[in-house]
């Protein structure tokens, strides 16, 4: 008694009309990967962004069961808007971590690259490839110089480096998304 919440929790008054407008969307009270992607407007065939959105989808399916259920969304919704910094960066490494063994090698990173540009080379660093970023991002993150990032360097590495925060941030527009999809449904 007498507990408050902080701006992270998520609070019983925030979960009643999500839950009103999750049971529209998924009448079923099971989100399926087919409206995972329909519900974010992923479209593309690309292999690596189909791949990318599926790790996404698998990573908030804490059960394992192939859906996400009201919790499982309540609990994503949470981590992408009101997470903190340090709990986001777990759940981009575990995103990122394509092989389950805790560490990121270079093909892991790549491919984070790859998908984030769009194939093409990075916008924001359009003088360098995909290679050449990874390179950069493992000379600066990669304290041990074992080839592989390990959760305590992803993380002291891309809270130290404004440009590797941006080069390997998850951005799917989460909270732009939910604040004018399913906010104006409430």
């Amino acid at each position: 008694m007498g507990q408050t919440q902080s701006d992270e929790e998520v609070r019983l008054a925030d979960i009643q009309p999500l839950y009103i407008v999750f049971m529209k969307e998924c009448p079923s009270g099971a989100l399926h990967l087919h409206e995972f992607r329909k519900i974010f407007g992923i479209k593309s065939t690309s292999e690596d962004e189909v791949l990318f959105i599926e790790t996404i989808f698998k990573s908030f399916d804490t059960n394992k069961d192939d859906v996400i259920d009201f919790m499982e969304f309540v609990a994503a919704v949470h981590l992408v808007l009101r997470g903190k910094l340090e709990d986001r960066l777990r759940w981009f490494f575990k995103v990122y971590d394509r092989d389950e063994n805790g560490k990121l090698d270079k093909q892991e990173v790549k491919h984070i690259i790859k998908v984030r540009s769009g194939g093409g080379k990075c916008r924001k660093t359009l003088d360098m490839t995909h290679h050449e970023i990874c390179d950069r991002i493992f000379d600066l993150i990669d304290e041990n110089k074992d080839g592989q990032i390990s959760l305590s360097e992803f993380l002291e590495g891309v809270q130290k480096d404004a440009w590797i925060m941006d080069m390997l941030k998850l951005d799917i527009n989460a909270s732009g998304w939910f604040n004018e999809n399913w906010g104006k449904t409430t």
